[in-house]
């Protein structure tokens, strides 16, 4: 077996995607749009790049990759956070996907399609991209935000609403049309949920009973083992490798070394996972394109402006106000990994043909537009509310700083400034907290004199 050429090919593609993952990173753009981009260069519809490269070879990598997206999905899933606060998080999370979902139904329904490619384009619609969302917030430094909590609860309903989607849309795919053996699958698929969602809520410490080792390469090898199997199980059992892998990393993030294997899972998860995206890119076919630029563009508009009325609304619910309702919006416009599951298992279906390239334009866009929204909330939201940054108003009851106060520490730091600091005295020191105290001290007599 000669692979050498091969692996020539695929090299070149990573450091491809390297070099445009670089660039990309200098305008706040995620992984996954660059990814798709250079598997749609390396595509053989496309004669853009100079090499003869065909997704086959890499089809079984963008499977682990796949697996391992959702693995890791279900790992990180915060099961303390969604059951303590179960009611705020429905009614926020569940909201903003029923009006997501239902409008993205009717319009999967207008598009004419069919039924069941409807139903694909309206989970397309409904969820954000918890990868790109959680990247988002910590890049653009806003897990101290007010809004944070809630935009995370979100996602955190919207995995639970993965989970039970893909198990619904794995039996409408199936092709059944008979009502018990629907029934039926629905029934198994079901139960599989329950019970994985039983074992990661109560049988943590028992799973973790399974991972006592000090050796990593055998850890490593026991979760990919794992991830792998269940995914197994989930086809087999008709809710999909990506429910199996989900919940088993739902259990695996109930065990005491959740944190261990989310160390090692996530360079994993990366690496495979550029796969899939470069798979689904390799797969996408430009001349495609024109045919659904219309729907696309619509779908665009219409997740834009059902954002902004779902973030307002899950925002109001939160008690907080319309900065932070904005922030909610844009960060939950992006769309990624989801939406190219679903146009994966619509393709294998037999579904449609259109709404793969559908599926690869739209969040080609919402990838591309959702951080670039993101990175300037807050200046959308100066334009709409008339403030701007400069506008911060002083607290109010706050004590205004007395001059005098700042030109008398500002002597002693003048007089000590030439002085070594690794050879000041602690009595030096002293002295300078000493006067700077009785300044303040003085700062406080003289303000009770005034409102005396």
């Amino acid at each position: 077996m000669h692979l050498g050429e091969d692996l020539i090919v695929l090299g070149v593609l990573l450091l491809v995607a390297y070099v445009l993952g670089r660039l990309g990173k200098l305008v706040g753009l995620p992984a996954i749009p660059i990814y798709m981009l250079v598997g749609l260069l390396a595509s053989p519809h496309t004669g853009w790049f100079p090499l003869n490269f065909e997704s086959h070879y890499i089809e079984l990598i963008a499977i682990f990759g796949l697996i391992l997206l959702l693995f890791n999905l279900g790992l990180e899933f915060d099961q303390d956070e969604f059951f303590g606060n179960f009611g705020k998080l429905i009614i926020s999370g569940g909201s903003y996907i029923v009006v997501n979902m239902g409008v993205g139904l009717i319009f999967g329904f207008m598009v004419g399609w069919g039924t069941r490619e409807a139903l694909i384009i309206a989970g397309m619609t409904a969820t954000s991209s918890s990868a790109i969302v959680t990247k988002l917030l910590i890049e653009l430094k806003r897990l101290a935000n007010t809004e944070t909590p809630m935009i995370l609860g979100v996602t955190v309903v919207e995995d639970i609403f993965i989970a039970i989607y893909l198990a619904i849309v794995s039996v409408v795919l199936s092709g059944e049309t008979d009502f018990w053996p629907i029934v039926a699958k629905l029934a198994i698929a079901f139960t599989f949920l329950v019970v994985m969602f039983t074992i990661a809520r109560w049988g943590g410490r028992f799973v973790s009973r399974l991972f006592r080792t000090k050796d990593d390469e055998l850890f490593t090898i026991l979760f990919f083992g794992f991830a792998v199997l269940f995914a197994g199980i989930g086809e087999v059992l008709g809710v999909t490798d990506a429910i199996g892998a989900f919940l088993i990393g739902l259990v695996l993030g109930a065990t005491k070394y959740h944190k261990k294997i989310e160390q090692i899972a996530i360079p994993l998860r990366d690496v495979f996972a550029a796969f899939f995206f470069l798979n689904f890119g390799l797969a996408l076919n430009p001349a495609q394109f024109p045919q659904v630029v219309v729907p696309v563009l619509l779908a665009v508009l219409l997740t834009i402006v059902l954002n902004i009325g779902a973030g307002q609304f899950v925002a109001w619910i939160n008690g907080l106000g319309v900065q932070a309702g904005i922030n909610t919006t844009v960060i939950l416009q992006n769309r990624g990994e989801f939406a190219l599951i679903l146009a994966t298992l619509s393709l294998s279906a037999g579904l449609d043909e259109r709404i793969q390239p559908f599926a690869g334009l739209y969040v080609l866009i919402m990838a591309v537009l959702g951080p670039v929204l993101a990175a300037n909330s807050e200046k959308i939201g100066g334009m709409i509310l008339r403030t701007g940054r400069s506008g911060k108003r002083p607290t109010k009851g706050a004590a205004k700083r007395d001059p005098m106060l700042d030109e008398e520490i500002a002597l002693v730091e003048a007089a000590t400034a030439d002085l070594d600091p690794d050879a000041r005295s602690d009595d030096t020191k002293s002295a300078i907290d000493r006067v700077v105290e009785q300044a303040m001290q003085q700062q406080d007599t003289t303000g009770d004199r005034k409102r005396d």
